[in-house]
């Protein structure tokens, strides 16, 4: 029976831990980093949800994915002097959006808003009446009275943005994004392990072989 040489365990741990460490890593960070990026809230136009300096994770989204609601971070090239945002989904495509200046209707619905800034005594705009162009987001801030959103360019195409500007929604889980970049360390911790072994059967391997002096007469 052959006998294996010396630092043939640790090399053997080596070949199976290198691969496998690399797999992670490149699909656990790789999924990250295509699914999700960071965000710090830029100011209080979406208090009380998120305040000013909070840091968020966006979900990056195809518009076939938003919904009404949702709090997305999106670009508008002809405001805010480029900068992305974050604002909530009120109308999409098609929707007819009415407000008498508080109130806010869709479709003929009442929009139940239980997450706007409480406490302000008088709205910043007035009354509005508009249908969202297809293609198109209707987008309010949640703190009504100190949010520059659609309502302030009614002119400007019903004051919708383009939904192809959103960049992606406030992810509120944590699941999903923990445990993709949980796997992309646990990769990089099993490559340089699996490293060390290799290297330290190799040294083994050579002390092994290595011949002994002979002795001196």
């Amino acid at each position: 029976m052959r006998q294996r040489g010396a630092g043939s365990g640790l090399r053997i741990a080596a070949r199976v831990l290198i691969p496998l460490g690399l797999l992670l890593a490149v699909g656990g960070f790789g999924y990250f980093f295509t699914h999700y990026q960071g965000a710090i809230v830029m100011s209080e136009s979406m208090e009380p949800t998120y305040r000013q300096g909070e840091r968020l994770v966006i979900e990056v989204i195809d518009t076939d994915e938003i919904r009404r609601s949702d709090v997305v971070l999106v670009t508008v090239p002809s405001r805010y002097e480029g900068r992305p945002v974050l604002q909530r989904v009120i109308g999409m495509g098609g929707d007819h959006v009415v407000s008498d200046g508080l109130r806010i209707t869709v479709n003929g619905t009442h929009l139940d808003e239980p997450y706007l800034m409480r406490g302000d005594v008088a709205p910043a705009t007035g009354p509005y009446d508009v249908r969202v162009p297809e293609g198109r987001l209707f987008l309010l801030g949640d703190h009504r009275w100190n949010s520059r959103d659609s309502r302030f360019f009614l002119g400007e195409q019903s004051g919708s943005a383009a939904a192809s500007g959103v960049i992606g929604r406030v992810h509120e889980g944590v699941a999903a994004p923990v445990v993709s970049g949980g796997l992309g360390a646990l990769g990089v911790l099993l490559t340089l392990v699996g490293t060390g072994l290799g290297i330290g059967g190799y040294v083994a391997g050579r002390s092994a072989r290595r011949p002994l002096n002979p002795p001196r007469p």
